[in-house]
Formats: structure tokens, sequence, C-alpha cells
């Protein structure tokens, strides 16, 4: 039977991937050639992303893939890379990297955001942008660069996915998806808002031309194509920000959420254009750009970090914390013995995930069991009802229903986790693909090689081929109780960081 062979690199903010996709009439089979591992390290004073070593892995993962579908007897046709947002390297004329990319979670971009808006307000730069406030997004990241001073001889900015696109065919370009994470990226033009960032005083020479996903880079460059036996592959731009791919990915359902549920959890609907407007603001969401058009309408939630950091503490201290295991004991505790605001900045990084969960319980008053089942229930259960209110603000925003919601990414096989979402929002939820990403990244290219004619048949033909788990919300008293008690917690956190 003829398969399609298709290599998708998927890069999280921390650990990343390589797999080979195979495409046949009936099955759609995503095969791990690589997997591995490169936590950010403090080097000249930053947070920063060994993004050499990244490449390197990369190239150990697609040389394994060639190798794979020669072993199958099949021909590889494209490879696709996709990546976190926000963050970025610097090459110089020659187009070397001048230094390592600093990393998102760096604090560089403290105190900056009001420096911004000294030169343009926060009122505008949404108007223009309609991308959410984040004090980690490229708008701070590249102004705090060039307060301290850019390296002298950047000439160009690429975003991750792009400089591994770059590192494999020379052509310097950033796609569509990734650049809107930027929150430079014009709302209504879809290309560099040249104004806005020559008011702050950033080199406008630095921007990449702006792809559309599917877009064909070129073929890899002939000494790496044999190094890595993969001669006359094509390079192709998918759904770059990794959310992107997801959601390209997820066979949604009409009038469904989404929840790429991950290190962050990133939770809306797609939408055929932008919702700007004050109320918007005011909440700070989100207008993404999407594959092929349309819109991620979204809000970012601080996700599975907390639990995934408590971890590696509770690891170092000698206690195991297996995920199966903590997560039935999490269950096994009758009520809801504390709540936090998962998406309080003090979360984003801090020297102790356990310490800063310990702080906000105290200062809400709440005394709960240090051990970890209680403490893997807290955060569990906060996160699904920040998920629950989250979805409701998007209802009244855009003045839609959602029927139901849809759980996609590594998230997604956090069963407690799909049910609390389920009983908090009181909507159903269907958990799945967990390879959802990899899966986007693979349509894209596909539709771009003539596999699809279209988004809506490639979504269709993955509908037709994975098994969703469904779960039903569980209503009760002490759900009811938790639910007020959790507004509570989050309307004071909310009105400080308005404040």
């Amino acid at each position: 039977m003829h398969e399609s062979l298709y290599i998708a690199v998927d890069l999280g903010a921390g650990s990343g991937r390589v797999f080979l996709a195979r495409l046949t009439a009936d099955s759609l089979l995503l095969e791990e050639m690589r997997r591995f591992h490169y936590p950010p390290s403090r080097i000249d004073g930053h947070l920063r992303w060994d993004i050499t070593k990244i490449f390197e892995e990369v190239k150990a993962g697609a040389k394994r893939a060639a190798e794979r579908a020669r072993e199958i007897g099949g021909t590889i046709h494209s490879i696709g890379v996709d990546s976190w947002g926000v963050d970025y390297g610097l090459l110089d004329r020659e187009g070397k990297l001048i230094e390592l990319p600093i990393a998102y979670r760096d604090q560089r971009t403290d105190g900056i955001m009001e420096k911004v808006f000294t030169r343009v307000s926060r009122e505008e730069v949404f108007q223009r942008t309609g991308i959410q406030f984040l004090t980690f997004n490229t708008l701070f990241q590249l102004y705090a660069h060039a307060r301290t001073g850019l390296p002298e001889g950047a000439t160009r900015m690429l975003m991750i996915p792009g400089l591994i696109n770059y590192f494999l065919t020379g052509r310097a370009a950033t796609e569509y998806t990734n650049a809107t994470t930027t929150q430079m990226i014009g709302a209504s033009t879809g290309e560099w808002d040249f104004e806005m960032i020559g008011r702050l005083d950033l080199p406008l020479n630095l921007f990449a031309e702006i792809i559309p996903a599917g877009t064909g880079l070129g073929e890899i460059n002939g000494g790496l194509s044999r190094e890595l036996g993969l001669e006359r592959v094509r390079v192709v731009a998918p759904a770059s920000h990794d959310t992107g791919s997801a959601v390209a990915g997820a066979p949604l359902q009409d009038q469904w959420a989404f929840i790429s549920s991950g290190t962050w959890s990133l939770a809306g609907v797609e939408m055929e254009s932008p919702l700007i407007n004050s109320e918007v603001l005011r909440r700070n969401f989100t207008n993404e750009g999407g594959a092929y058009g349309g819109v991620r309408f979204l809000k970012n939630v601080m996700g599975l970090w907390i639990l995934e950091s408590c971890r590696v503490e509770w690891r170092k201290r000698g206690i195991e914390v297996g995920y199966d295991s903590i997560l039935s004991q999490a269950a096994a505790i009758e009520g809801f013995p504390g709540l936090i605001f998962p998406d309080d900045e003090r979360f984003l990084n801090p020297p102790s995930m356990l310490e800063a969960v310990a702080t906000q319980l105290a200062e809400t008053r709440q005394s709960v069991s240090d051990e970890p089942a209680a403490l893997t229930k807290v955060i569990l259960d906060s996160l699904a009802f920040r998920y629950a209110s989250v979805l409701r603000s998007i209802e009244s925003l855009t003045n839609r229903e959602i029927k139901g919601v849809q759980i996609i990414g590594g998230g997604s096989q956090n069963g407690y986790l799909n049910q609390m979402t389920a009983t908090a929002t009181g909507k159903p939820v269907l958990a799945g693909p967990s390879e959802a990403t990899a899966i986007g990244n693979v349509l894209v290219q596909a539709i771009a090689g003539g596999r699809f004619a279209s988004l809506g048949a490639a979504r269709r033909f993955v509908g037709e081929r994975v098994q969703l788990r469904r779960f039903m919300p569980r209503p009760s008293a002490a759900l009811d109780d938790a639910a007020r008690r959790y507004l509570e917690i989050e309307a004071r956190f909310m009105n400080q960081a308005l404040c």
C-alpha cells in the first residue's frame, strides 16, 4: 500500500521529539525517532537555550528517520519544525548565530512593559496587535535587549523554528503563527507593524519576511542532506507555533473549545477574525494566528508547569512521585482541601515552586498537607476551575455558547484533570489526541504536498482514525462550594494584578 512519509520536529520549552509519520489510506502512524531534553542554563548572566545542542538533536532524530524510512521502503516527502513561541535568536551578516537565545523565563523583562507603554500605550499596542500582555512576549524581550545593547553585528532576528529552518536550508523567514506571538504583527495586515516597531527604536532590519503555514522553504542543504541521508527532502513550514500545530491537528466539533494542555495550558476557540475591544483588553485575551487563516482566540493558563516543578523538587528530596501513582492518590482524597490561583506570576519561575504554592495558600488562610498527593490535588483542581473561568469569559466575550471542550496535547493523558475539567466546566470533555502538535505539523506538510485538499479534509481524516476519551460532568454540593471559594481567590489575585 502506498505510504506518504513525513518528519515532524516538535520542540517544547525544555524537551523535544522527532517523529516519522506514515500516512496511508486507512491510518496515520507516528513513530518516535528521538526524544531529548534541553533545560535552559544560566550563561553570560542570562537564562539561555543551547540552540546548537538542540539542532544536533534534531539532526540525530532526522537521520534516524531517514534510516527508518529505508528500512520500510518508503520515501520521506518533507520535514517540518514547530516550537514554543516568543523566543528568538540573532544572526550576523554572514548568517552566523551571534549568541545563544535567551529563554522567556529570564528576568530581563521585569518592569519592561511599563517602559514600553511610555512610548506606545497599552491600549494602542493591543489595538494594533490583538495579542495579550505577557511579560515575556517578544516585544518586551527585544525592547529589553535593545536597552542593554543588542550584540554588535546583529542583522536578523529569527524565532526558534525559523532558526532551525535556517540551519537546514539557509533561508531566513518567520512563519505567521509563531510571528503573532511576538506582539509585533498587525492584526489587520498579518505583517510586521513597522510603525510601532520604529517608535520603540527597534532596528527595522532585524525582521525577516513573514510566510504562511505550508510554505516550502527549499530542500535541505546539500552537504547536510547527505550527512542525514535526506537528499532532495523539502523543508515545509507547518504552523510553527506548537499550539498552532496542535489546534490544526485537532478534529474539533462545531462550537467546542480547545485546551492545549502541557507545560502551559492554552484555552480558547477558533474564530474567523480577531476580536479586539476594550473588554477583551481588560480580560487580557489574545488573537493568535491560525494555520490557513483564522484566529485562535485564547488565554494562556500556567498549566502543568506548576505540578512538574513540584515533582522535580520532590524527587530532589528523595520522594518518588510516579505520575499514575500520584494521580490515583489525589483522586482518592475527598472534597477540596485547598485551591490556588494558577496564573499568579510568582509561579512563572520561582526558586522553589513548593514554597511559592505554600505562600499563596498561607495568604488565603488555607491549611493543606504538604504531602505530594494533597498538593497535586490542589494544583489540578485549581487548574480545572481556572479553565472553567476562562471558558465562561470566552462565552461572554464572543457571545457564543461553548458546547464542549476538547483537551489536546500531552496533558490529555491526565485522566484526573480531564474529569475535573468536565466537572468544573459543566461540559462534556473529549481527551486527545495526545500528539496533536505532531499531527498538525504533519497535516500541514501533507496539504503542502497535495495529500489533502484542505485543513478541513485533513482534520476529517484524523477524526475518523483517532480514539478520543469522553468525560462527563459530576455535579455535587461540594463542587459548588469549591467553585465559590475558587472564584473568591481568583478575584483577589486578579484585582491585585490590576492595581
